[in-house]
């Protein structure tokens, strides 16, 4: 397929070179020619130099042909434009936009449009560890209704079902991170010290879901 790519920074430079190491075509545009020296010298894709979101620009770039199209430049404007240009005008189907605003991103989220919260991502990252047992979402749903995230139960739920904390939590565990692999629980999957929880539940009871996974069970496990 075909992938177009606005901005030829770390990021855009990075995503173009592995799109072009896994056999796909890709063009990269950016307003700065010398940008372009952080890509490789075997880089097979096209670099096109001018403005993201001009229609003659994303064309040289071959986007009536693109099937998927990525705005990482360093301006917010500029990113939700080209995407929204290339979704609306151009018809490509996966747009994702870089935004470093996290509250310009949830509401261009809202309008469809796929966005990556710089500013946000990174906060979370590091407060998932340097607070385990903190709430910090890994992704969200277009509406922002429902969050799926990282947590490290209390000490208190070890040895219990997963359901039995589904129950009590009102959530649904869709993965655990086992000494450093995942697996999918069922009903009867034990929970096991160091264990990491993907949780999935609605964005407004993350205050009673963090206190119930803190607090532990209220009774003690079935016979």
């Amino acid at each position: 397929m075909h992938v177009v790519i606005l901005g030829c920074g770390r990021v855009g430079s990075a995503l173009a070179r592995s799109v072009d190491r896994y056999g796909h075509s890709v063009s990269i545009i950016d307003q700065d020619p010398d940008a372009f020296t952080r890509l490789p010298a075997d880089f097979s894709g096209r670099m096109v130099t001018g403005v993201g979101f001009d229609r003659g620009t994303l064309i040289e770039a071959g986007i009536r042909d693109a099937a998927a199209f990525a705005a990482v430049s360093s301006g917010d404007n500029s990113n939700i434009i080209a995407a929204r240009i290339a979704r609306e005008m151009f018809g490509v189907t996966s747009v994702v936009a870089r935004i470093y605003d996290p509250r310009r991103a949830e509401v261009y989220e809202r309008l469809g449009i796929p966005t990556v919260a710089t500013v946000r991502w990174t906060r979370d990252q590091i407060l998932r560890r340097l607070v385990p047992d903190a709430i910090t979402p890994e992704w969200t749903d277009t509406s922002g209704t429902i969050l799926l995230s990282e947590m490290t139960p209390s000490i208190s739920w070890v040895g219990l079902r997963v359901s039995t904390l589904e129950g009590a939590a009102g959530v649904r565990v869709a993965c655990v991170t086992r000494f450093g692999e995942g697996l999918l629980p069922d009903p009867r999957t034990l929970i096991q010290d160091g264990d990491t929880l993907h949780i999935a539940f609605p964005k407004a009871r993350a205050a009673q879901v963090e206190a119930v996974l803190r607090s532990g069970p209220k009774e003690g496990p079935p016979a």
